[in-house]
């Protein structure tokens, strides 16, 4: 997948120019509206010091780090969260790897080696549920001690709550969310539509011979949600056609009519012709229209997946736009 060019894997990648930056702590998977909060304070805040503004997060997900046998719950891959970052002002985005280094590393080594050591930064914007170092030992109060001995600002951001003032915004109830269909629910929790990126891959090319050709993606570590048809919105990430946005149906699931076993996003872009083997997709699903059915033969699944189309099409007709576009 295109790396985008303020994505950075190391502290060495890093040009000098990030030195004394003001960084965001977190891991930001989904970039909903409580971690765009954490950005924004940042944000004002290295503008108010003239101060370079990037974000740290870590790769992989320490969840995923300590428990690599749980089921995958990545909302956003990491050129994702580069782009939405890029998109709120954030000047970099640097990955850490979290490594058996990393997972042992002590909050106060975390603060000296990296925080000052290398990077020498200006100041600091975390949540207010922050934690960090070998055993979650780093709190924002200690963080806070740390930086007025050691010169840096620390900046945190209270728990942001949804319209019913008492529920925080969080990832964990976007990823239920998503489970349960509730596409635009999730959408409207993220500030922004649920996107599954990845290359188009070679498939059985079953669809081109009934007349609604797909392109065809591996789900990969991205979060399970609800198998079904959604109406979606695609854009083409890379290759000639780089920068098209299409309407379309796709289809998330395990293919049951025609024996699939892995779970694959399959794509059909309205109004399309074009070769999209290999290129990178963006797929935004936008609205759900019905749960993954096994049907009695082709036949019945040409007909289903034409009704489907025009189902899609009716929710574009109708003027639904992308949270994004909103």
């Amino acid at each position: 997948m295109t790396q985008p060019p303020n994505l950075y894997h190391s502290l060495d990648d890093l040009p000098p120019s990030a030195r004394g930056s003001l960084l965001a702590i977190g891991n930001f998977d989904g970039v909903h509206l409580g971690h765009q909060a954490v950005i924004e304070n940042a944000r004002a805040e290295a503008d108010a010091g003239n101060h370079p503004l990037g974000v740290m997060l870590f790769n992989p997900h320490p969840r995923q780090f300590f428990a690599p046998d749980a089921p995958a719950f990545r909302l956003t891959r990491l050129p994702t969260r580069a782009r939405l970052l890029a998109g709120l002002g954030v000047d970099f985005t640097l990955a850490l790897p979290f490594d058996t280094n990393m997972a042992n590393c002590t909050a106060d080594e975390f603060i000296d080696r990296i925080l000052i050591g290398a990077l020498n930064i200006s100041g600091v914007s975390i949540g207010h549920d922050f934690h960090f170092g070998k055993g979650r030992q780093g709190t924002p109060d200690m963080l806070q001690q740390r930086g007025a001995a050691a010169g840096f600002d620390v900046f945190i951001t209270s728990a942001v709550v949804q319209a019913d003032g008492q529920t925080p915004y969080s990832s964990s109830a976007i990823r239920a969310l998503l489970r349960d269909a509730k596409v635009r629910e999730a959408a409207t929790l993220m500030g922004h539509d649920w996107i599954i990126e990845g290359t188009v891959q070679h498939g059985d090319k079953r669809g081109r011979t009934i007349g609604f050709p797909t392109a065809n993606m591996e789900l990969g570590d991205y979060l399970q949600p609800a198998f079904g048809v959604y109406a979606a919105r695609a854009e083409i990430l890379s290759g000639p056609l780089q920068g098209q946005v299409h309407n379309g149906v796709a289809n998330l699931g395990l293919r049951p009519t025609v024996g699939g076993t892995a779970p694959r996003l399959e794509t059909h872009l309205f109004d399309f012709s074009g070769d999209l083997y290999d290129a990178e997709l963006g797929v935004a699903l936008t609205d759900f229209i019905r749960a993954e059915q096994k049907f009695d033969g082709i036949d019945a699944l040409k007909a289903q997946i034409a009704r489907d189309s025009q189902a899609a099409r009716d929710i574009f007709a109708k003027g639904a736009k992308s949270v994004t576009q909103s």
